[in-house]
């Protein structure tokens, strides 16, 4: 009998193949490889290309030659590359730090039980994200005209100021291209910071109120705390896309925005050298370090965010 069995089982085939756990998983990457692939070829790729370019010297056609540090010397070296990064600061500032705090103060309008028409507001106020950005370019260039009848000088002109030539003028150009940027994000971080006023639970509010939280201390010590990680991911993003700025001024400018220096971008010193001036090498090197100054400031950002927050809890 025991001989039989030994038989019996010898004689059942053995199970082949992978097991229903290793399928699910190869199932599961089966479906994101996609991504990874398309993010490999687009992203990966030419992120690591463009740091291996940025020490050797290349203008695209002839073969590359071994440049070492130079091309970062070249840059911190020039100028122009100081403007573009004075330029691009200062619009930056000008143009997303106060978007935030209206992006606040429009949030809690919009957050009110007593307003009416709130799905309308909600929509008109993020339109300008969706807008395109060449229609939002010629109205602004209509309301910035270096025409004396144009509605930015005519309104100065109510106020007994001097007409300016938006288009030309050092502060002129930065103030006109700073209130495109705002007007078109203010929406944007509006919408975030309404989710996350919808997101904090009412009966934080009504158990304060039963406490005798006034509305600024309810204001200071439950809305604010609860929505510091929307504040900390807009100031992140309004850190990096301020820096990364190109459109507007490109579009707002037009053919005239690499001829002058009022305002350059980093990203545009970087285009100029890539694609006018065929220095790839130069432009690739001025790309290593706007990551590393995008980097630098983003944590920051963060870490100062973090800090507040801290310092809040401590207080309570």
């Amino acid at each position: 009998m025991i001989s039989t069995d030994k038989q019996k089982q010898q004689n059942v085939p053995k199970k082949s193949g992978l097991s229903e756990k290793t399928k699910d998983r190869l199932s599961a990457y089966l479906y994101i490889s996609p991504f990874f692939l398309i993010f490999s070829l687009v992203g990966l790729y030419p992120a690591v290309f463009s740091l291996y370019l940025s020490f050797h010297r290349w203008d695209g056609l002839t073969p590359m030659t071994s440049a070492g540090l130079n091309n970062f010397k070249i840059v911190l070296e020039d100028p122009l590359f100081w403007k573009a990064l004075s330029n691009t600061l200062i619009i930056g500032i000008m143009g997303t730090a106060p978007q935030l705090v209206v992006g606040i103060l429009l949030a809690f309008l919009l957050n009110l039980s007593v307003l009416k028409m709130k799905h309308f507001f909600r929509v008109t106020i993020f339109m300008p994200y969706i807008t395109s950005l060449v229609a939002v370019a010629l109205v602004f260039s209509v309301f910035f005209s270096n025409n004396e009848t144009a509605l930015a000088n005519y309104i100065l002109s109510l106020f007994g100021m001097e007409p300016i030539n938006w288009k030309t003028s050092e502060w002129g150009t930065k103030v006109a291209i700073s209130l495109m940027v705002f007007w078109r994000w203010v929406g944007y971080n509006t919408i975030i910071y309404l989710a996350g006023l919808q997101s904090i639970p009412k009966d934080l509010y009504e158990a304060a109120t039963i406490d005798g939280a006034s509305r600024p201390q309810q204001l200071r010590f439950i809305t604010l705390p609860l929505l510091k990680p929307f504040i900390t991911l807009t100031v992140f993003f309004s850190t990096v896309g301020a820096l990364q700025l190109f459109a507007e001024p490109t579009v707002f400018l037009g053919n005239a925005a690499f001829s002058r220096d009022e305002a350059m971008t980093i990203v545009m010193y970087l285009y100029r050298d890539a694609f006018q001036l065929q220095s790839y090498g130069t432009a690739s090197a001025t790309a290593v370090i706007l990551l590393i100054i995008i980097v630098t400031l983003a944590a920051i950002n963060t870490f100062l965010s973090s800090g507040i927050g801290r310092q809040r809890r401590v207080r309570k």
